[in-house]
């Protein structure tokens, strides 16, 4: 019985806890105090990765995540929104100790030779042309059918 009791306290204590954040604000010191442990916890993982492989997502992809979920989690516990300034440029920080060599080399179109060009060009212009002649010649014959 006295667990029922109990019940309605539990619920509004949870409904205070929940809308505290909200009404007391966002506390951006304890949220810059608890955001490096998410940073630290993912520096712990990419030892594991090799330094070569740190710019493939794919070997990373899972701490990444878990690096990205716990900034929101945090965040959200000091009773701030996710993401805001002060966090994004936490996790700019990170990604400029981990990833600040990952360039995106881009590459560097060229035309083909003269000779794969001209016909790669001149075969569809010369087959629209000649289907176009196909069908003028073609319906003109079939007008003079009975």
């Amino acid at each position: 019985m006295e667990r029922r009791s109990r019940r309605p306290q539990l619920l509004w204590l949870l409904l205070l806890c929940g809308t505290c954040a909200r009404v007391c604000g966002c506390n951006e010191t304890r949220m810059l105090e608890r955001l490096p442990r998410c940073g630290k916890t993912f520096a712990e993982r990419m030892r594991d990765v090799a330094v070569w492989k740190w710019c493939d997502l794919s070997q990373f992809i899972v701490f990444y995540e878990s690096f990205t979920n716990c900034t929101e989690e945090e965040t959200i516990v000091v009773g701030c929104y996710w993401p805001n300034p002060l966090a994004q440029g936490f996790i700019t920080g990170v990604h400029r100790q981990f990833f600040s060599n990952c360039t995106v080399d881009r590459a560097h179109w060229e035309d083909p030779p003269d000779e794969v060009l001209i016909p790669l060009i001149a075969v569809p212009v010369l087959l629209t042309v000649a289907m176009a002649g196909l069908v003028v010649w073609r319906s003109k014959r079939t007008d003079r059918l009975p």
